[in-house]
């Protein structure tokens, strides 16, 4: 295995450990003292905590997820480049190797998020965490996943249907913006995974049972899980949730 092979193996691996770090699940308890899990669509992500907890703590929720997976891929940008590159500022393309070794990263990122290590492989939906994985990327594909996003939810009130959409666009964000083909491989694993983590949000929107966008209000009583999410309560990560 050679240097730079080596050094994406060890940054992958924490990707998934620091990015399956369940922010959701810590501001809902810190900041409303409510298990996430047990309320609403029981997901960990922005959108459950906005309706079960309120504003400030999906506000907390989404920088934090997003927050993880950015500080990551720039932890892992130039630590690559100095252990494996010498530093080598003109190998820092996302059209070269390095750049294949980035998208790597990127989709440990989206593995740890949604297969967290932290609560027995369950987790978010893996949309808050792919925007800022996807701005360490390369952040003109991140953006072009945010006017996705924004063109579905807007009119529809829908997170689930940005995020789906969102995803589904990422690779071809990437070829768009010159990735090679190997290097468009694992960020189209990526988006698989995400888009199979909205299984039941895919259901709900074909049945029209997938519940709008909305925030807790104060003095509301938070929606109780029973047993398993009701119809229209996913949440997208978006969900619907954000997360």
């Amino acid at each position: 295995m050679d240097t730079l092979a080596l050094w994406t193996a060890a940054f992958t691996l924490g990707a998934y450990l620091v990015c399956g770090i369940p922010f959701g699940l810590i501001v809902a308890i810190l900041m409303g003292h409510v298990d996430v899990r047990t309320v609403g669509s029981g997901n960990i992500g922005t959108t459950n905590v906005a309706r079960e907890v309120g504003k400030a703590a999906a506000a907390v929720t989404l920088l934090c997820d997003a927050g993880k997976g950015l500080v990551w891929m720039l932890v892992a940008r130039f630590a690559v480049a100095a252990l494996a590159l010498g530093g080598d500022v003109a190998a820092l393309d996302h059209t070269t190797a390095f750049g294949t070794a980035m998208s790597v990263v990127f989709l440990g990122c989206i593995c740890g998020h949604v297969f967290s290590p932290y609560l027995h492989f369950h987790g978010g939906k893996g949309i808050a965490v792919g925007f800022g994985a996807a701005l360490g990327l390369y952040w003109p594909v991140a953006l072009g996943l945010l006017a996705v996003f924004i063109v579905f939810v807007a009119p529809t009130r829908y997170v689930s249907a940005g995020s789906l959409a969102a995803a589904a666009s990422l690779p071809f964000w990437c070829l768009f913006f010159g990735f090679p083909l190997v290097s468009v491989a694992p960020v189209t694993l990526a988006a698989v995974i995400v888009i199979w983590s909205h299984r039941e949000n895919v259901r709900r929107l074909v049945h029209h049972e997938e519940r709008a966008f909305s925030f807790h209000k104060s003095g509301e009583p938070t929606d109780a899980l029973d047993g398993q999410a009701r119809p229209g309560e996913g949440d997208n990560e978006a969900g619907e949730d954000v997360r």
